[in-house]
């Protein structure tokens, strides 16, 4: 494949990151802008908190798109025809106190504040709240490998970069209050000004109707916390933009060209866009995306604890499952719980294995070619990794680990499922998946085992099995052995309707599940004299 091939096939590819980049490329027709700097992408962070699920949904796929678009103008990530940057809104006024962190009482006496310039309650020597929260979004987009260019709010309006565009914005007050007013209740228009100065005495981020004394010097009017009116600059720091008009004004003094965000800020979308337009910007284009929700289908909430964190996710599957599974059909809502995992683990693999043998049409509609190319380089148009497979199933060691039935629990089952699949065999990306699987194992799977006792036609048809493991060779192909296992399923006289309630009597009587794998591959994984102590087992039960 050819980079002229591959240019071609995505100028033109459906793939969700393609269609984004497409509509870009639009826009820039030459894939760069008319003074020749890069195409910027962008991503927003609020540090009030730190970063979950839901900021690095929103980091991969703004990557997904600009790997996309790279490819459509024939770029390498290496030649700065892009950038992404990483924006942490940490001038934002401090409103609520969360239960979860330290040092409370101190937080509660900085309500208000700019989160930049809060004590840091962790006292882990960072300068301030923000300052933390910021590292620790760095640790956790570079724990991804995630490229980017990290952008402080504080560092742009406190350094006085941000001023020309503050300037554009006091030049045009009214003509902001003119778009925002109407989509305000009476009680928040009442005192809603586009910027918010920060008060001289108390340092708080003040919600106040402020008078634009003039404008190019930056100088506002305003009444302070204490009655007392205030007359100072606006610049360097000494005032914040409303939510909306402050995304205007950063894609605009950026020159942001593409942002995607949630549903629940659409209207924010809306409202901004139109504010960029008065302060002589465009608006970006940009993927409006839903949101996850939890098992049961509501709204995932931070408050509520509805949801699944990084940290759990990671601890039942890899970083590529997690990524394989944001990827399809952002527009469409996701339920995101721990039941998910095993089938995202294992769908991934199987996009990524096929990989190599599909067209280039294909190839570029395949989550795991997206994936591979999220970050890092590559050479020509070929993704790295591209026809990688592992010897086992997730599935496939989910079953293996649950058949140990109380062992599951103990700390050695790692080293069981590794002698199970053979040293050599165990690659850095399998080990990974093993760790996962014994975690899930003992949280999710050996709680809920129950072998049931078959009934005499089961019992009959897991006899005929064993008589066939008796002679079978230790070396059995899994073909071999599933062969004989859906023989023994549809021979008339062991009373079965269909394949599947024989499949299922296996899992329940062997396995305790009402699912497993697929049969043949785990006897010969786990081990013919092993099945048949399973089968005895069972048999036992029955009487």
């Amino acid at each position: 494949m050819s980079m002229t091939e591959l240019i071609e096939a995505a100028r033109v590819s459906k793939a969700w990151p393609f269609q984004e980049a497409q509509r870009l490329l639009k826009r820039y027709p030459d894939g760069v802008k008319p003074d020749g700097s890069p195409i910027l992408f962008e991503t927003g962070y609020g540090p009030s908190g730190l970063p979950h699920i839901g900021t690095f949904q929103e980091v991969l796929r703004t990557t997904l798109v600009r790997r996309a678009f790279e490819a459509m103008i024939g770029a390498k990530p290496e030649d700065g025809k892009t950038r992404l940057v990483a924006f942490s809104d940490d001038m934002d006024g401090f409103r609520k106190v969360p239960d979860n962190l330290p040092n409370r009482e101190l937080l509660a006496a900085n309500l208000g504040k700019p989160l930049s310039r809060i004590p840091d309650p962790f006292e882990k020597g960072h300068e301030s709240f923000a300052a933390h929260n910021n590292a620790m979004l760095r640790a956790f987009l570079d724990r991804f490998g995630f490229e980017y260019e990290f952008i402080a709010s504080s560092d742009m309006y406190n350094s006085g970069r941000f001023d020309e565009a503050l300037k554009g914005v006091l030049a045009h007050n009214q003509d902001i209050l003119d778009i925002m007013l109407p989509t305000l209740r009476a009680e928040r228009a009442a005192t809603y000004s586009p910027i918010m100065p920060i008060s001289p005495s108390t340092g708080v981020v003040l919600q106040v109707p402020v008078e634009v004394v003039d404008p190019q010097a930056g100088v506002i009017r305003f009444t302070d916390e204490d009655g007392g009116v205030v007359e100072q600059s606006a610049l360097g720091g000494m005032s914040k933009l409303q939510w909306k008009v402050d995304f205007a004004m950063r894609w605009v003094a950026l020159g942001v060209d593409y942002e995607m965000y949630g549903k629940d800020l659409t209207d924010t979308g809306v409202q901004s866009g139109k504010i960029a337009q008065v302060l002589g910007g465009r608006k970006p284009d940009g993927l409006i995306y839903e949101l996850f929700l939890d098992e049961n289908g509501e709204k995932i909430s931070k408050s509520k604890g509805n949801g699944l964190t990084i940290e759990q996710w990671l601890e039942y599957g890899s970083e590529e499952s997690l990524g394989f599974y944001i990827f399809p059909n952002p527009k469409s809502a996701k339920q995101l719980h721990v039941g998910v995992i095993p089938r995202a683990v294992d769908d991934y693999w199987q996009f990524r294995e096929r990989l190599a043998e599909q067209p280039l049409d294909k190839q570029l509609g395949n989550p795991a070619w997206h994936l591979l190319r999220a970050n890092g380089g590559f050479e020509g148009s070929e993704a790295p990794g591209a026809g990688d497979s592992l010897p086992v199933t997730y599935g496939l060691l989910l079953n293996l680990a649950s058949v140990l039935g109380a062992e599951a629990t103990v700390p050695n089952l790692r080293e069981y499922l590794e002698s199970y699949i053979g040293a050599g065999k165990v690659t850095p990306e399998l080990e990974v998946l093993i760790v996962n699987a014994v975690n899930y194992t003992r949280d999710y799977i050996a709680p809920t085992l129950n072998k049931r006792a078959p009934t005499p036609n089961e019992a009959e048809a897991l006899q005929a099995l064993d008589a066939f493991l008796q002679d079978a060779p230790s070396d059995t192909s899994a073909e071999d052995l599933q062969t004989r296992v859906y023989e023994i399923g549809k021979d008339e006289k062991y009373g079965f309707d269909n394949l599947r309630d024989w499949f299922k009597a296996l899992y329940q009587t062997l396995l305790g599940s009402d699912q497993g794998p697929r049969m043949g591959s785990f006897i010969a994984l786990y081990g013919i004299a092993n099945t048949r102590k399973l089968i005895s087992e069972a048999i036992k039960q029955a009487g």
